[in-house]
C-alpha cells in the first residue's frame, strides 16, 4: 500500500491544476485566505473522491440510499481512502435529534436498559423482576436460612378447580395464618385462596426439595408463587414479569421501548418531541396592562362581533372592562379565557376557527398566536410514563439523558455488578464511556445528552461529530474537518489538538483551519493562494512548520512567524448610553444583570457553554424583538430591558447558510442585479425591441434560455451514480437566449457582466455612479474578487458571512444593534483587518455592535468586553469580567483575560 495520497491536476473551481503528495497517518492543515480554494480542495476533491469511490463499491440497490457525490475536476487521485467529512455548518433541522442521538449514545443506552434496568411498580414502589426457581431459592437460602417456610400458589377456587386440585393431591389451604383442609374452607367461587404445596425448613440440604416445590407452585399458579416465612412475613414472586403484590402484569421491554423516536416509547401526546403546539396567551394578550375596553385581547378588534360579545358577557357577569386585564380576578380571567355561562371565550373562539382551517387566511391567522410549550403529559422528557418506571442505579432514562456529559461519564464509569459476567453489558458500557470520554476531551462536557442538536452552535456540532468519529475506533480513513476551532475558546485548543493527533495515528486527518495553534501543531501545512478567487488556487507552500516560517511568498507564514501582525486599528470609543438587561435567567444564566454600552463594539466572550449564545440570541435578540412587537415566539427568561428607546432595531448576523440553490448569486442577493437589468433595459436597442427589466432576468420566462431555464447547465440523473452537470448546449452556459445577448454596452452583454468580478464591474460602470456605488460594500469588505454571477452555494463560510454583512451596509435605518456570531469564521488572519474596518464603518453610522468571538485579534480591538463563565454548562452563566480589554487582562478568574495578555503584550 502507498504511504501517501497522490493528487494530480486538481482544477475544481478556482484550483490551478495543482498536484501534491499527501502523507498518510498525518495531521495536515490546509490554510490560506478566503476564496483561495481550501474548501474546494478539501471537500470537493479529497472528500468527494474518497466518498464517491467508497460508495461505488456497494451494489446498485444499496447506492440508491446513499449520498451521491460529484466526480471532482482532477486528472488523477491515487491511494485515496474512504472519507468522512465533519464541517461546522449546522445541518440538523429536526427537533428529534439530540446530542445523544447524534453520538449514537441513545442506541447503546437503550440496549443497556434492556439488560440491566429494574422495573419499579408504580403502585407499591417495589422492584418487579422476572423470577426463576433457582433465583428464588438462592434468595431464600441467603435471607431466610434456617427458618421454616410454606410454599403455596394463588388460585381462584371454583367447584371444578377444587375437584381438580384434590385429584392432583393438593388438599391444604392457607387461610388467616393457618393451614386448613380444603374441605373445611367456606369459599366464594370468585375468591382467591392460597393452595399449599409444601412445608419445609430452608436449609442447603433441602435445596432440591425447595426448588421442586417452587417450580410446582409456579406451574399451577400461572407463574405466581408465594412463600410464608414463619412467623415473619409473606414473600411473593413471579416469572411473568408482573408485580406479585399488586398483580399488575408488564410486557418484557424491547430496545425501542426505551427510544423516544419509536411509537413504543414515545409520549403519545407530543409524539416524542417533548413539546406541543398550543395557543400562546402572551401573544393573544400581549399587554396585560391594557383594559378589555382598550383592546387588551389582540384577536378581537374593537367593533367586531367577538369584541361586542366579550363586552356584553363582562357586563352581564359584573366584570369591569375599564381596568387593566392583569388586575381582574383570577376567576374573571379564567372565564374570559376558558369561556362559560354562555360565552365561548378565547379558547372556544380558537376551537371554532380550527373548523375553518381549509381557508388560507384562517391558517395564517392561527399561526400568529401559536407557540411551543412543554408537553403536559411527559413534562418534556419525551417518553411514555411507563418507560420511566425502569431505573438503572436509581435513575430513569430521562434523568440520565438530562445529565451533562461530564455527569454521565461519572455515572457510567461506576461498577455495575449485575452485568459484570455479561459480555454484552461490558461491550455496551465500554462504548458509552469511550464516547463520553472523547466528548469531555473535545470540551463539550457541559452539554446535556437531551440537548436538541439544532440548538448547538456550528463549532459544537463539529466537535460532537468529531468525537462520534473518534469514538467509533475507525482506522485507515480520511477525515476532513472544517475549522474545528469554531466556537472553541483559545484555552481549549490543546485538548482539540490532542484529539486530532490521536485520530491521525491510524487515520489521515485534513483540517481547513486559520487558527495559529492548530497550524503550528500540524505535521504538514498546505498554504493556498496567493490571493482569492481567480488570484488563488495555487500552492504557495506545502511542507512542515519550519519551512512555512521562512517562506517569503506565504502571507500565512508571515503572520505565524510574527513578521506581520494585526495592529490595534480601532479608534477606541467611549459609551454614552447603555442597554441594561435585568434578571437574565435562561438556560444556565444565573439571573444576571448585564449592562451593554451602545455606540461601541462589545465583544461577548467566554468558554464554550458559558452562556454567550443564550444571552445574545435568547435574551437580547429575541427579547428586544418581543418588546418591539416583532417576535411571535417566547424569548429567554428575563425581568426587564432598559434603554430600548436608544435603538430602532436589532439585527442578527449568524452562521446560517444564505442559499443552497446555484441560481442565487451575490448580485441577486444584494439586489444589485435589479439595477443592472434596469440599465440594460434602458439601452436604445433594448427599448427598440420592447425589452423590459424582466427580459434580462434568468429566473423568469422571457429572455432566459428555454432549454436550461436560465440555469446555464443541465442536470443528468445517473440513477445510482452521482448526477452529472453538463453545460447547456443551447446557451453554452450563458443562461440567455441569443437575441438577448445581442444587447451590449461597451461590447459586453449581460452574461459577460455576470461573469465579471466586482472589481472589474467598478471600472465597467464607472460612468454610472448609481450602479457603481452598490459595489462599494463588497470592495470595502474584501470581496472584490467574487464574480457577480458566482453561485452562492459555492462560497466559503467566511465569504458568505461577509456577504451578509455587506447587505446591511446598504441599509438606511436609524441606530440599530447588530449581533454577530463569530464573524471571523472562515477568515484568514490577513482578512481580519478588512472585517475590523467594516465593523468600524457600522459604528461610524451610529450603530452598536455585540460580537460573540473567540479570536483574540478581534477581542483586543473591542471597546468593551463582557466575559461569561467561569466554565461551561451549569458552572457557567455568570459575568466574570467586564470592561475594556486592558481591564479584562487584570482579572485572574477570566480565561479570556489570561489568553489576551500575550496578545496585548501586557505585563500584569
Amino acid at each position: 500500500m502507498s504511504s501517501y495520497i497522490r493528487v494530480i491536476g486538481a482544477s475544481q473551481h478556482n484550483l490551478k491544476h495543482i498536484s501534491f503528495d499527501l502523507p498518510l497517518n498525518t495531521l495536515t492543515v490546509i490554510t490560506g485566505v478566503s476564496g483561495a480554494g481550501k474548501s474546494s480542495l478539501a471537500y470537493d476533491v479529497l472528500y468527494a473522491e474518497g466518498q464517491r469511490r467508497y460508495v461505488e463499491t456497494f451494489s446498485p440497490y444499496a447506492r440508491q440510499f446513499m449520498e451521491r457525490m460529484d466526480r471532482p475536476a482532477v486528472e488523477k487521485i491515487e491511494g485515496i481512502l474512504p472519507a468522512i467529512a465533519i464541517d461546522q455548518r449546522q445541518t440538523v433541522k429536526t427537533s428529534r435529534s439530540t446530542v445523544g442521538t447524534m453520538t449514537e449514545m441513545t442506541d447503546f443506552v437503550k440496549l443497556l436498559f434492556v439488560h440491566l434496568a429494574v422495573l419499579y411498580c408504580p403502585h407499591c414502589g417495589r422492584p418487579v423482576t422476572k423470577d426463576t426457581p433457582q433465583k428464588i431459592a438462592k434468595t431464600l437460602l441467603t435471607n431466610a436460612l434456617g427458618k421454616r417456610g410454606i410454599v403455596f400458589f394463588p388460585s381462584i377456587l371454583t367447584l371444578e378447580k377444587k375437584k381438580e386440585l384434590q385429584r392432583l393431591g393438593f388438599d391444604r389451604i392457607w387461610e388467616k395464618g393457618e393451614i386448613k383442609n380444603i374441605e373445611e374452607v367456606d369459599f366464594k367461587e370468585t375468591e382467591q385462596v392460597y393452595v399449599v404445596v409444601d412445608r419445609l425448613s430452608i436449609e442447603p440440604k433441602n435445596q432440591a426439595r425447595l426448588l421442586e416445590a417452587i417450580e410446582m407452585a409456579m406451574n399451577f399458579g400461572q407463574g405466581e408463587v408465594t412463600i410464608q416465612i414463619i412467623p415473619e412475613k409473606m414473600l411473593k414472586f413471579s416469572r411473568n414479569y408482573a408485580c406479585p403484590y399488586c398483580g399488575i402484569k408488564y410486557r418484557l421491554p424491547l430496545p425501542n421501548f426505551f427510544s423516544f423516536n419509536s411509537p413504543l416509547g414515545a409520549c403519545e401526546t407530543c409524539k416524542g418531541f417533548g413539546r406541543v403546539i398550543d395557543y400562546d396567551l402572551d401573544l393573544v394578550i400581549p399587554d396585560k396592562n391594557k383594559s378589555l375596553a382598550d383592546g387588551a385581547i389582540k384577536i378581537w378588534k374593537k367593533g367586531s362581533y367577538e369584541y361586542q360579545d366579550l363586552i356584553s358577557f363582562c357586563n352581564s357577569r359584573g366584570i369591569p372592562t375599564d381596568i387593566p386585564f392583569c388586575q381582574l380576578s383570577p376567576k374573571a380571567q379564567k372565564d374570559i379565557i376558558q369561556g362559560g355561562h354562555g360565552f365561548y371565550g378565547i379558547k372556544g373562539f380558537f376551537r371554532w376557527l380550527e373548523t375553518k382551517i381549509y381557508k388560507m387566511h384562517v391558517r395564517v391567522f392561527l399561526s400568529r398566536y401559536r407557540g411551543y410549550f412543554t408537553c403536559p403529559d411527559c413534562g418534556g422528557t419525551r417518553f411514555k410514563k411507563e418507560v420511566l418506571f425502569y431505573r438503572l442505579k436509581g435513575k430513569n432514562i430521562a434523568q440520565i439523558y438530562a445529565m451533562t456529559i461530564d455527569e454521565a461519564y461519572e455515572f457510567f464509569s461506576q461498577s455495575f455488578p449485575e452485568g459484570e459476567h455479561d459480555p454484552a453489558v461490558k461491550l455496551l458500557l465500554n462504548e458509552i464511556t469511550h464516547r463520553l470520554h472523547y466528548l469531555k476531551e473535545a470540551g463539550v462536557g457541559y452539554l446535556t445528552l437531551d440537548r436538541q442538536s439544532r440548538t448547538l452552535s456550528g463549532g459544537e456540532v463539529a466537535r460532537v461529530n468529531l468525537t462520534r468519529a473518534s469514538g467509533s475506533s475507525l482506522v485507515n480513513m480520511l477525515f476532513v474537518l472544517d475549522e474545528p476551532t469554531v466556537g472553541l475558546h483559545p484555552r481549549d485548543n490543546k485538548r482539540l489538538i490532542k484529539i486530532l493527533k490521536d485520530l491521525s495515528k491510524e487515520n489521515t486527518v485534513v483540517v481547513v483551519e486559520h487558527d495559529p495553534d492548530i497550524i503550528k501543531a500540524a505535521d504538514y501545512i498546505l498554504d493556498l493562494g496567493p490571493g482569492a478567487g481567480e488570484d488563488g488556487g495555487k500552492i504557495v507552500y506545502f511542507g512542515k512548520l519550519n519551512g512555512l516560517l521562512k517562506a517569503n511568498k506565504s502571507i500565512t507564514g508571515k503572520y505565524i512567524s510574527g513578521k506581520k501582525q494585526i495592529s490595534l486599528s480601532f479608534k477606541k470609543r467611549k459609551p454614552r448610553r447603555w442597554l441594561e438587561i435585568k434578571g437574565a435567567a435562561a438556560h444556565n444564566l444565573k439571573n444576571i444583570n448585564v449592562c451593554i454600552p451602545l455606540g461601541v463594539m462589545v465583544c461577548l466572550t467566554g468558554v464554550s457553554g458559558a452562556g454567550k449564545s443564550t444571552l445574545a440570541y435568547e435574551i437580547i435578540y429575541k427579547g428586544i424583538k418581543k418588546e418591539k412587537g416583532d417576535f411571535r415566539g417566547v424569548p429567554g427568561k428575563y425581568h426587564k430591558i432598559v434603554g430600548l428607546e436608544y435603538i430602532d432595531d436589532v439585527i442578527l448576523i449568524d452562521q446560517t447558510p444564505i442559499g443552497k440553490t446555484p441560481r442565487a448569486n451575490p448580485a441577486t442577493y444584494l439586489g444589485i442585479f435589479s439595477a443592472i437589468r434596469n440599465f440594460f433595459a434602458s439601452l436604445p436597442e433594448a427599448k427598440l425591441k420592447g425589452y423590459t427589466p424582466g427580459t434580462f432576468s434568468f429566473n423568469s420566462p422571457g429572455g432566459r434560455c428555454k432549454v436550461c431555464q436560465g440555469a446555464g447547465f443541465e442536470r443528468i440523473e445517473m440513477q445510482f451514480l452521482s448526477d452529472v452537470y453538463l453545460t447547456c448546449p443551447a446557451c453554452k452556459g450563458q443562461r440567455y437566449q441569443p437575441e438577448i445577448l445581442e444587447i451590449t454596452y461597451k461590447g459586453k452583454n449581460i452574461a459577460d457582466v455576470l461573469n465579471m468580478t466586482f472589481k472589474q464591474s467598478m471600472k465597467f460602470f464607472a460612468e454610472h455612479p448609481k450602479i457603481r456605488e452598490q459595489f462599494l460594500p463588497l470592495i470595502d469588505i474584501g470581496l472584490d474578487y467574487l464574480r457577480l454571477g458566482q453561485p452562492i452555494n459555492t462560497l466559503s463560510a467566511g465569504e458568505a458571512q461577509r456577504l451578509k454583512l455587506a447587505k446591511y451596509f446598504k441599509m438606511d435605518k436609524g441606530p440599530c444593534l447588530f449581533i454577530f456570531d463569530e464573524p471571523t469564521v472562515g477568515l484568514h488572519l490577513a482578512e481580519i483587518e478588512y472585517l475590523l474596518k467594516s465593523l468600524e464603518n457600522l459604528l461610524n453610522k451610529g450603530h452598536s455592535l455585540i460580537v460573540i468571538e473567540h479570536n483574540l485579534e478581534v477581542i483586543k480591538n473591542a471597546d468593551y468586553v463582557i466575559d461569561l463563565g467561569p466554565e461551561g454548562g451549569p458552572e457557567g452563566g455568570e459575568i466574570i469580567a467586564s470592561g475594556t480589554p486592558e481591564e479584562i487582562v487584570r482579572i485572574e478568574r477570566s480565561y479570556t483575560g489570561q489568553c489576551l495578555r500575550k496578545s496585548l503584550m501586557c505585563n500584569y
